[in-house]
């Protein structure tokens, strides 16, 4: 253990599209643990006007901001909603990836996040809510690409991205039509 409170901390998302809401939570994440592992929710899903990025874009944006300091990986949905079950296959996960168990799930506060792990007995994972001091989501994001509101987006978004807004823009409006979704 290194000299951080926590050993391995988590973070789920799909960052569709990344902010810095997304990045405070990640920040105060590798603040707090000596590995973060970074786990993109939805990740089987692109294409359409709620998950418009590949996992693959996803993975390079967020390499973009945070380089070696997290550990990245694709969680695709497997269809039971946010509860135990859920809770089981994104453990699953992580012991896959790290070989243990974490010992804390960061996230913004979401009431469908709490029965995540009561399933799993003997499993103590310390969860922080990071509270939203920042107004924006990744609904506002894709908005703002759609409205062409560079300004706005600009607002919200790591200066390592401003390059990629064409990029991103023409991303969301390709896909800004496509309401089908397997993701939930």
């Amino acid at each position: 253990m290194g000299n951080k409170p926590f050993r391995l901390g988590i973070v789920i998302g799909r960052f569709q599209t990344f902010h810095l809401g997304h990045e405070e939570i990640i920040n105060k994440a590798v603040a707090l643990c000596d590995e973060v592992g970074v786990f993109i929710g939805s990740s089987q899903e692109h294409g359409t006007a709620k998950n418009p990025f590949t996992y693959e874009k996803r993975e390079s944006i967020l390499r973009k901001v945070f380089d070696d300091k997290v550990k990245i990986f694709p969680l695709p949905d497997i269809g039971v909603g946010n509860n135990s079950k859920w809770g089981e296959y994104v453990l699953e996960n992580v012991v896959e990836r790290f070989s243990k168990t974490p010992d804390l799930l960061v996230s913004g506060k979401e009431q469908r996040r709490i029965d995540w792990f009561d399933s799993v007995s003997s499993l103590v994972v310390a969860e922080l809510y990071i509270p939203k001091t920042i107004d924006i989501s990744a609904t506002k994001m894709r908005e703002h690409l759609v409205c062409d509101d560079f300004c706005e987006w600009k607002k919200y978004t790591n200066e390592k991205l401003w390059g990629e807004y064409e990029t991103f823009k023409s991303t969301i409006l390709s896909c800004k039509d496509n309401l089908e979704t397997d993701s939930i």
